[in-house]
């Protein structure tokens, strides 16, 4: 009996799930995506109107979020003519960026299987959140968003992950809408991390505008945290849109972010001060430029993460639902 009580231990442990990684292989999720960028540029110029009806039974769930949420026409329908002469300019003038962009994704396998992956975890974590139904890809104008959550979808916007080489982004009209800060995330790596920061944000609607900028610096981290929890395998340059170097910087630095925190007013309301340090931008203004922008955001996620080291017993429901001042009061982050 002795002899075979440091197996059986060493079975129970091989047995145990780790909570950060737990084996969600066995969940039923749909992540096939359904091409509706080549089915919309498939269609005939000259005969929209039919065409337009035609693809209406092959994408009911998507046709008219396509034509009124992404081009802004109307609503899809037989006497629709606006919708069929905007459909009609769209196609013909996107048709070089949907030759080039198909080349990248003729085959989006790999990010089925990461969608795949982040659905499982969600539903591991989330058993009452009900997942999109489909996830459909398609090309919209350059303004039009990389991922967008329809009634019945989860839709990506491939003209927004061409890669950071892409002719269009280096143009002038591309830089007026994406500085090269933020066009070098259209990589298609980035479609799964996004994708789940937008489902993070329908299971919990972000609540942070108006607070004190530490709560926001929290709030924000948090979804960086739940990353970690979706996608435990995931770049966190993914996660953040950081570079490795940013990372690394911020990492080495962390003790002297924070006193550039200390020497503000943590709890300032003041909007134009907040966005200094939450939001998109290629460097903290009075830091060095090898500070990433939006660095509020990781401060925040590092003091939600030890928060999380301390009580490793709470569910990532519970903890999202945790108030942002006493999970910093708990902390009491010091780095150094």
């Amino acid at each position: 009996m002795n002899r075979l009580f440091p197996l059986l231990l060493l079975l129970i442990l091989f047995s145990c799930k780790n909570s950060d990684n737990p084996d969600v292989s066995g969940i039923t999720v749909n992540a096939k995506i359904e091409r509706f960028d080549q089915a919309f540029f498939a269609l005939d110029s000259n005969h929209i109107r039919e065409g337009l009806l035609q693809l209406n039974q092959e994408f009911p769930y998507f046709l008219n979020d396509f034509t009124v949420n992404i081009l802004g026409a109307g609503p899809l329908s037989d006497t629709s003519l606006n919708s069929f002469f905007v459909c009609r300019k769209f196609l013909t003038s996107y048709l070089p960026v949907k030759d080039s962009i198909g080349m990248k994704f003729k085959n989006m396998g790999n990010v089925e299987e990461g969608l795949k992956k982040g659905f499982q975890h969600i539903r591991y974590y989330f058993p009452s959140y009900k997942l999109p139904p489909k996830v459909v890809a398609f090309i919209g104008p350059f303004d039009a968003p990389g991922v967008a959550l329809t009634r019945f979808t989860l839709a990506i916007g491939l003209q927004l992950y061409a890669g950071r080489n892409f002719s269009f982004y280096h143009s002038s009209e591309g830089q007026e809408l994406f500085p090269l800060y933020i066009s070098r995330r259209f990589e298609p790596e980035y479609i799964v991390p996004n994708s789940m920061k937008a489902l993070s944000e329908d299971i919990f609607p972000d609540k942070s505008q108006g607070k004190p900028l530490v709560d926001q610096m929290i709030e924000k981290g948090k979804y960086w945290w739940l990353l970690d929890k979706i996608l435990p395998e995931t770049a966190d340059s993914l996660k953040t849109g950081f570079t490795q170097n940013q990372l690394d910087w911020c990492k080495k630095n962390e003790g002297q972010i924070w006193n550039f925190f200390l020497q503000t007013d943590l709890y300032t309301v003041d909007p134009g001060l907040i966005k200094n340090y939450i939001g998109d931008a290629p460097y903290t203004q009075g830091m060095p430029n090898a500070s990433p922008g939006n660095i509020g955001q990781w401060v925040g996620w590092q003091i939600v993460r030890k928060y999380s080291s301390l009580h490793p017993e709470m569910t990532p429901a519970a903890l999202m639902n945790e108030p942002e001042r006493k999970i910093f009061d708990e902390v009491k982050y010091k780095p150094r």
